[in-house]
């Protein structure tokens, strides 16, 4: 999918809504417990119930390698799902990888090519090598950690070295990499007084912001100093909307706690 494709979505649905897909056998509604394949039959119905409220889907990988083979052909079907029946929604495999080289380039064609997904996350720690085997698939967005939620963030990220924080040295070099327009960058909603300062760097990529809701982040705050003129964010939700039941009628609520999102959203677009 490319960026104008995006965009295109964000206008039409009213909504820059990110829904993360991390599911968890103890938090399922007990009764797909007897499904064949309960993490599927979980995601298709959170998918089939909240696909017109969202632009796009962020399985975190790990929540899938946990339960080894039967986990990865869980994730498997779901972007199949996805990509055959809803070809126009944005999918992210939020993996963070981060390797040098031919490791590198092996993740890419795993995720991009095996799996079919828009994008991955990726950890910029090694460099350019480790990123730049990702940026090489054209129509494909590399999404790399720039300044996250977690409290160990403050640990390096805001560092300075040289005069100045590490998070801003890593979002100007990254800017110089090969095919660097494919780049994409994960900012915190619970960091969003960095985003004036993020936004004089990058003005015009777009922001995966994760945070919002039960880390605490604050959608007003987030979109009154990381949006640009295409919207250039994607705020992603996880736990507030698909464990928002853990009855039969989890899928119905889901898509009632995405809906308000997206409300609250397009009252943004429409200001």
């Amino acid at each position: 999918m490319t960026t104008n494709q995006l965009i295109s979505e964000i206008q039409k649905k009213k909504s820059f809504l990110c829904i993360g897909l991390d599911v968890d056998l103890d938090k399922i509604p007990t009764h797909l417990l007897n499904e064949e394949d309960p993490i599927f039959a979980f995601n298709k119905a959170i998918i089939d119930a909240t696909h017109e409220l969202c632009v796009a889907y962020k399985p975190n990988t790990a929540f899938y390698e946990a339960y080894g083979l039967k986990g990865w052909k869980s994730l498997e079907k779901t972007i199949q799902y996805l990509n055959e029946f809803y070809p126009e929604i944005f999918t992210i495999a939020d993996a963070k990888r981060g390797d040098i080289g031919n490791t590198s380039s092996m993740y890419a064609k795993a995720f991009f090519e095996g799996l079919g997904f828009d994008s991955v996350t990726v950890a910029p720690y090694m460099g350019k090598d480790s990123v730049e085997p990702f940026l090489a698939f054209e129509d494909k967005h590399t999404i790399l950690l720039a300044l996250t939620s977690n409290e160990g963030a403050f640990d390096f990220q805001t560092k300075t070295v040289d005069g100045k924080e590490l998070y801003k040295q890593v979002l100007e070099t990254s800017k110089t990499w090969e095919n660097s327009h494919n780049l994409m960058y994960v900012v915190g909603a619970t960091k969003a007084e960095y985003l004036t300062d993020i936004r004089k760097i990058i003005p015009n990529s777009f922001l995966l912001v994760p945070g919002v809701g039960a880390q605490g982040g604050n959608l007003q705050e987030v979109c009154k100093y990381g949006m640009n003129e295409t919207v250039g964010l994607l705020i992603n939700s996880s736990r507030g909307i698909i464990y928002a039941s853990n009855k039969e009628d989890f899928a119905e609520i889901a898509a009632q706690k995405a809906l308000e999102l997206q409300q609250e959203m397009e009252a943004i677009l429409n200001k």
